[in-house]
């Protein structure tokens, strides 16, 4: 993997949703970067890090449409392919495929190796960055470089994931566990929040639109909190998920709810711009996602439509998805109504039983238009949380993971014989190969 690693700044020509004029940094020398590296350069490489985090997210073979379709969200028809509806439907994936058990790997790493580029450059930069500019470029970068690892431990739990500080690619990094990586993520976001609480007013470099709201270093370091909360309610540290919960973004006002408030990314048309393929007209809906729902919640006709039925190697699908109308629609990276059901599982985990009803009423409310539930008990919040997390952050790439994290997933439907359910994406084989 590290030998084919490459900085993921393709083609950056405006960011979707805002005018991001940054060089093109397709295959670029990374002396830019390890020798007298400009102000210039470093900033065009701290926006490249949107680019590069964006890549695996919205792709028909990306990670909200693989995780969609192993988590039993979705179907992909794509009649090019059928290995959509039989690996990806079966008990394991071949780690020897660079789109199938391959994937979210190479992307992620070679995003990693950027952040760790950039932020060896920081010590030798020429220019006139003041020393809070220098922690808002090492807050962004360390807070972008997590999510980056999670997503190749989202994908690979159990089988752990390479830990790489180096910035030399050469170097094989060290295979780590999943607590390991999780502490790693956990780690980098602390870090991270050290930096953010001591860079200014301004980062030194422009963010994309799928920050408005989010674009200092102040208000990012909300988002870092909220991503951290992700984390430690990922590895049942429920109270320091109460603590990042609180200096996060997190709001819930009857008046004006704001499930949506959060950090995205954003795609765009324009040349050389990275389209959200989540539009495409071979990604269905999977048909347990009408026929579990609670007769009145709205989700479901929000968030897909009916269409006429098809069937590709006896699968059968007749609704198609309307979460991303176009092929400019933003994919949250996390909003608000995350974070309050991230509050409710961790009130619920401590004994909060009244407040984790009290979140969780209020999406029944304002995100599935039901009535408040009045019977929830220790016995049968957990089910009602299962079911809200499903339905309000469907197809946005957590019902697998959340579904493992659980145990649940032999929950999860299988449509023919033969089928089953991947419990993990596998390190790739030529990784494994080279440390033969």
């Amino acid at each position: 993997m590290m030998r084919k690693i490459m900085i993921m700044l393709a083609a950056i020509v405006p960011l979707a949703g805002c005018d991001l004029d940054i060089p093109d940094l397709n295959n670029p020398d990374e002396g830019g970067l390890r020798e007298d590296p400009s102000p210039e350069f470093v900033r065009a490489a701290a926006t490249g890090l949107l680019i590069g985090h964006r890549e695996v997210y919205a792709e028909t073979s990306g990670y909200i449409s693989q995780l969609g379709v192993v988590g039993r969200e979705a179907y992909n028809f794509d009649p090019g392919d059928p290995r959509y509806r039989t690996e990806m439907l079966s008990p394991s994936l071949d780690g020897g495929s660079r789109i199938f058990g391959g994937n979210f790997w190479e992307d992620p790493y070679a995003n990693v190796h950027l952040a760790n580029l950039l932020l060896d450059a920081l010590d030798d930069v020429t220019g006139d960055f003041t020393p809070a500019e220098i922690e808002a470029i090492q807050g962004f970068a360390k807070t972008i470089k997590a999510l980056d690892y999670l997503i190749v431990i989202n994908t690979r739990d159990e089988n752990g994931a390479a830990l790489v500080d180096s910035t030399t690619v050469d170097d094989l990094p060290p295979l780590v566990s999943k607590d390991e990586m999780l502490d790693e993520i956990e780690a980098l976001l602390a870090e991270a929040q050290g930096h953010l609480a001591n860079a200014g007013d301004a980062f030194p470099f422009p963010l994309s639109s799928g920050f408005a709201g989010f674009d200092t270093p102040a208000t990012f370091l909300q988002v870092n909190h909220a991503i951290a909360a992700r984390v430690a309610v990922y590895q049942g540290n429920y109270a320091e998920a109460l603590t990042h919960l609180e200096a996060s973004f997190l709001v819930t006002d009857p008046a004006n709810p704001q499930l949506y408030l959060g950090a995205y990314n954003t795609y765009g048309t324009g040349s050389g711009d990275t389209q959200n393929e989540l539009v495409a007209s071979f990604l269905y809906a999977h048909p347990s996602v009408a026929a579990d729902a609670v007769e009145g919640d709205l989700r479901v006709a929000q968030k897909t439509r009916p269409v006429a039925p098809d069937t590709e190697n006896e699968l059968t699908a007749n609704r198609a998805f309307t979460i991303y109308p176009s092929t400019s629609t933003p994919v949250p990276i996390i909003r608000n109504e995350e974070l309050i059901l991230l509050r409710a599982e961790a009130n619920f985990n401590l004994g909060n039983l009244d407040a984790a009803i009290a979140d969780i009423n209020f999406l029944r409310e304002h995100s599935a238009g039901l009535a408040p539930r009045t019977d929830l008990t220790e016995e049968n919040f957990f089910d009602e949380l299962v079911y809200q997390r499903r339905y309000g952050l469907l197809f946005e790439g957590h019902r697998w993971i959340d579904m493992r994290r659980w145990g649940l997933l032999d929950e999860l439907p299988l449509d023919r014989t033969g089928d089953g359910v991947a419990a993990a994406f596998p390190i790739p084989t030529n990784e494994l190969n080279a440390r033969l």
